[in-house]
């Protein structure tokens, strides 16, 4: 099958996001074509290249998000009027608030204005060729003030100056620039409507595209979250990183006075108008798509409570390479027995100072242990951070000596994979005895699970998917306890029989559940199950204008009560309200001496056919004997079928 794999800011470019897991999925399915629809985010990302990509990468279709050329589309009086109409219905909405978990009848309302609203821009992209200069003309601006001053909008809108009025046109321009790239061909053989199956690897704008190609030619979509793209902008709206002003490339009148809007920080109905937007954006697409993945429970639960249908959630989790700790995991167990291990980032989220805490109580009841902190910082903030815990270490333990000759040592050492003694991450492990993980604030934790790679005995808090991640083969403590971490350390400091069956476990768990094999296996298994329940049913030429014979997957043509293809309703092409679903034909059961009739099959509610199985739950009607030549009268003809005309040789 032919798949269409969008990112933003991420692969195939080398210092995107989600780039390793991008990459080994495209690689452990070399049965499979895929065609890479990346949208940057900076120059600096364009400029730094790409990765080396398999040969099943067919073509790569790159837009930017960070600039905005003037696409030198001038609309007419009609483009003019539908633009406002749609623009104004989709701000309109967004300044009417409302969340997923409001009152049923008047979410399931906005979400539908919200995506007939997005469509009709889309359309209009379309036809006229771009939306650059609409979205940042005055008639923006002047639509988001009307929807702003409307009766029933929110009061942080209401509140709205006209600074936040084009600080917020400027975002939702920059946010909807996908909507005007060129990847909607009309299934040509460089467009989404070439392809069998979307795949988005984030929420929000990487998504968008695929809503797109769903809209526009049926194509099904899925859509990954290893984080959940609201959440994060919930978490970082507060500091204003969603309402910063416009590049400088931006076009229109928003752009010579969106520079009064300061660069950090942002009004309350800057953050209430985009919040509402990135929440609109992640239900419609929830929604739309087949199938939404996460990496755990804990992402998971956040999907379903932004609006994600529960029966479309699946978790698959990330895939990690298990051969870099296979000589640590099956080696003997030679590290030092009183050494504790923490690797990662330094930064506040990992709240290395109640380690340093809980190590001063550790050493109070195991004499001579030692703490080895292994990794760099992660930016400024991160230096700043390594340097305050510097200072309390030296501080707590002040460097000790076993005689009076000898030189003194901190028991708290501060090191980087890469030195003299952690030549690598598999040894940074391979170094203590047990490994701990002190954060605040956790995902997904990698560092965890490359510890039970190493068949280490952990200690965790208990933030993020850590306890669905360890699931009983380490100790779990509250966070922000230096008291109870101490006490688990120690517990597992005195008792080496159970930090090795816990390592073993622990080993034998991130194999079963955390390789990339598993990765690749859940994904393919979703795209096989996708690809049978939706297919897009197309035509496809080869070169000379032949059909191109094993286009469509083999899945596609396999219709039966597995594939619930009575139960979908198929968007038609081109776009526009759903067709209701219809009844699945039923297969003719032959009967011995019957004549058969080629091609039809018994429908309720049709004249009965001589030698055909009733349906069930339709009374047989009695019909004369058929005459040659003569046509037998259907009520209710399948689509697309013809009468049936009984010949001599039939009887």
């Amino acid at each position: 099958m032919r798949i269409g794999l969008f990112t933003e800011g991420g692969y195939p470019y080398v210092n995107g996001d989600a780039v390793l897991w991008c990459d080994r999925l495209v690689r452990g399915l070399g049965q499979h074509e895929f065609d890479l629809f990346a949208l940057s985010r900076s120059e600096h990302q364009e400029a730094a290249g790409r990765v080396e990509l398999p040969p099943q990468v067919g073509r790569v279709r790159t837009a930017s998000l960070w600039k905005a050329e003037d696409d030198g589309v001038a609309y007419g009086r009609r483009a003019r009027r539908r633009f406002a109409e749609c623009y104004g219905e989709l701000v309109a909405v967004l300044c009417e608030g409302g969340s997923a978990d409001a009152s049923g009848d008047r979410f399931a309302s906005q979400a539908d204005r919200f995506g007939n609203a997005l469509y009709g821009l889309a359309d209009l992209a379309r036809d006229e060729g771009g939306l650059v200069g609409a979205l940042r003309s005055e008639g923006a601006v002047r639509a988001l003030e009307r929807a702003c001053r409307a009766p029933g909008a929110l009061r942080t809108a209401r509140e709205a100056r006209v600074p936040d009025l084009l600080a917020v046109t400027a975002d939702l321009e920059r946010l909807l620039r996908p909507l005007s790239v060129d990847w909607y061909e009309d299934d040509g053989p460089s467009g989404l409507g070439s392809v069998d199956l979307c795949h988005a690897a984030s929420g929000g704008a990487a998504a968008l595209p695929g809503l797109l190609a769903r809209h526009f030619f049926g194509v099904p979509l899925v859509v990954t979250e290893y984080g959940v793209r609201l959440r994060t902008h919930y978490l970082t709206s507060g500091a204003g990183a969603d309402a910063s002003a416009a590049p400088a490339t931006s076009v229109g009148p928003v752009a010579s006075a969106v520079s009064v809007v300061p660069s950090t920080g942002a009004a309350p109905a800057v953050r209430a108008l985009l919040a509402a937007f990135h929440g609109r954006l992640a239900a419609e697409v929830y929604r739309q798509a087949v199938c939404v993945t996460s990496g755990n429970a804990h992402a998971r639960r956040w999907q379903e409570r932004c609006g994600a249908d529960r029966a479309k959630l699946r978790t698959v989790y990330p895939g990690m390479e298990a051969a870099r700790f296979a000589e640590v995991g099956d080696a003997p167990d030679s590290a030092d027995p009183r050494t504790l291990v923490w690797v990662g980032r330094v930064e506040p989220a990992k709240d290395l100072v109640s380690l340093l805490h809980a190590f001063a109580e550790i050493r109070r009841q195991v004499p001579g242990t030692r703490l080895r902190i292994i990794g760099g910082p992660s930016g400024t903030e991160g230096q700043a951070y390594l340097g305050h815990c510097r200072m309390l270490a030296a501080q707590l333990f002040p460097d000790e000596a076993d005689g009076p000759h000898s030189v003194g040592d901190n028991p708290v050492s501060f090191e980087e994979v890469g030195g003299p003694e952690v030549p690598g991450l598999a040894d940074a492990y391979a170094a203590g005895a047990v490994v701990v993980l002190s954060s605040v604030v956790e995902g997904f934790p990698v560092g965890l699970v490359e510890a039970m790679f190493c068949g280490r005995a952990t200690v965790s808090t208990d933030v993020g998917a850590v306890v669905e991640v360890i699931g009983g083969t380490g100790l779990v403590v509250p966070p922000r306890n230096p008291r109870a971490l101490a006490e688990a350390c120690v517990a597992l400091l005195r008792d080496p029989e159970r930090r090795a069956r816990l390592g073993a476990a622990a080993r034998a768990r991130a194999l079963e559940l955390f390789t990339v094999e598993q990765n690749v296996a859940g994904f393919h298994g979703i795209y096989l199950e996708v690809v049978s329940r939706s297919p897009v049913r197309r035509l496809v030429l080869d070169g000379a204008g032949e059909p191109r014979p094993f286009a469509v997957p083999a899945e596609a043509w396999l219709p039966g009560r597995w594939t619930g293809l009575g139960e979908r309703t198929a968007a038609p092409h081109g776009g526009g309200p759903p067709r209701p679903p219809e009844p699945p034909l039923q297969a003719v059961s032959p009967v011995p001496g019957a004549w058969p009739v080629p091609g039809v099959s018994p429908v309720p509610g049709a004249w009965p056919v001589p030698g055909v199985s009733p349906v069930r739950g339709v009374s047989a009607v009695p019909v004369p004997s058929p005459v040659p030549g003569s046509v037998l009268p259907v009520t209710s003809p399948v689509r697309g079928a013809s009468p049936v005309i009984v010949s001599e040789g039939a009887r």
